[in-house]
């Protein structure tokens, strides 16, 4: 499934325009596998956050392959120019 983001929440979740359906519930938010990025309001959470807005908000992702919902989160293998975006952040790769 291809979309648009929205909106950066923080360093490894984020916002689709239009949001996604999976296992019967729907919802806007999406936090990419493979990488975590540190928490939100710590200095290196903020840049980690700066990093995820300047790479995808306003640019079309796909995601792919979902694997759960945590926290009204679907948590899937998301793909931006060919790549997943934890290649994006190899410093938070888990």
């Amino acid at each position: 499934m291809n979309a648009f983001v929205t909106q950066i929440i923080d360093g490894d979740t984020f916002e689709i325009e239009k949001g996604w359906k999976w296992n019967n519930q729907t919802g806007e938010r999406v936090r990419p596998t493979g990488y975590d990025a540190p928490e939100k309001g710590t200095a290196e959470g903020a840049k980690a956050t700066e990093k995820l807005r300047n790479l995808i908000k306003g640019k079309e992702i796909e995601i792919k392959s979902a694997k759960t919902i945590d926290r009204g989160r679907l948590v899937c293998d998301v793909y931006f120019q060919g790549k997943t975006l934890a290649d994006y952040f190899p410093e938070y790769k888990n």
